[in-house]
């Protein structure tokens, strides 16, 4: 029970990230796993993955090696959720 909650809280603070990141206006709150977001949203450009990994290591203590930064991260959200589940030590490494 307390993993599942843990596991809500960061999906929560992920999509308040990128929706913050983004420029979304609350849109990105609703944002399933599926949701695909390099290639398919305007607002995710270059600039938005730095801020977006910037946000991320600021919001959860952790650091994005240079290497770790690949396109596949970034191609759902559920990518990017999995990626910061192992990055905090909630998942198996990838």
């Amino acid at each position: 029970m307390y993993d599942r909650e843990i596991r809500v809280d960061i999906e929560k603070e992920v999509l308040m990230v990128l929706d913050t990141t983004l420029g979304l206006r609350g849109r990105g709150l609703a944002f399933l796993p599926e949701t695909r977001l390099l290639g398919a949203l305007p607002e995710f450009d270059s600039m938005a993955i730095v801020n977006l990994v910037t946000g991320l290591e600021e919001r959860f203590g952790m650091r994005v090696a240079d290497e770790e930064i690949e396109g596949r991260l970034f191609a759902t959200v559920g990518s990017v959720l999995a990626f910061v589940r192992h990055k905090v030590g909630l998942s198996p490494a990838r």
